[in-house]
């Protein structure tokens, strides 16, 4: 879907998808038949265009070029480049970020629509290089995220009614400065 939306195509086939019931319980998913094969039927999914996408970077130069954290999955450009808007934040904010940088995905600032600097901005997962996971934070996340009642006092402990700069003490880093 994100591939599709990336494209500027509608829709796209997802053979992996065939023989799977999900196209009865989504009005996103449907099977129709392969327009080359009649014979054979083709599952089809309607294209995902997020509003906002917001990736966390390690470092932004001011152009907006980002260089965001690698993961074996990435899919972060397609998202970038299937989203209306897209929003980054970074550990730094440095001269110039090259598509030639090691360590990370270049997102260039043609899919870039605001840049923030943000140390510690994905707390509490960790930035190779800034900061290590934190694990007994993401720990808690997890254990409250069973029910409505744990996760709102999840929200109620880590988000609503804390500030930014309460925040970031609590962890050790310096307040994102916007």
């Amino acid at each position: 879907m994100i591939q599709a939306g990336s494209l500027g195509i509608p829709y796209a086939p997802v053979i992996g998808l065939a023989g799977t019931d999900l196209y009865r319980r989504r009005d996103d998913v449907t099977i129709t038949p392969n327009p080359f094969d009649p014979e054979e039927h083709t599952v089809v999914v309607r294209a995902l265009n997020p509003d906002v996408a917001i990736f966390h970077a390690t470092k932004v130069d001011r152009s907006g070029n980002a260089l965001l954290r690698w993961h074996p999955d990435n899919e972060d450009l397609q998202v970038a480049r299937a989203s209306r808007r897209v929003i980054v934040t970074a550990e730094e904010v440095v001269d110039q970020v090259s598509p030639y940088d090691s360590g990370g995905v270049f997102l260039p600032t043609i899919n870039v629509t605001a840049v923030v600097h943000a140390p510690g901005g994905a707390h509490p997962t960790g930035v190779n290089g800034y900061y290590e996971l934190d694990r007994e934070h993401v720990l808690e996340y997890q254990r409250c995220s069973v029910s409505d009642e744990l996760f709102r006092s999840f929200l109620d402990k880590y988000v609503f009614g804390v500030t930014e700069e309460e925040y970031a003490h609590r962890y050790g880093r310096a307040p994102v400065k916007v």
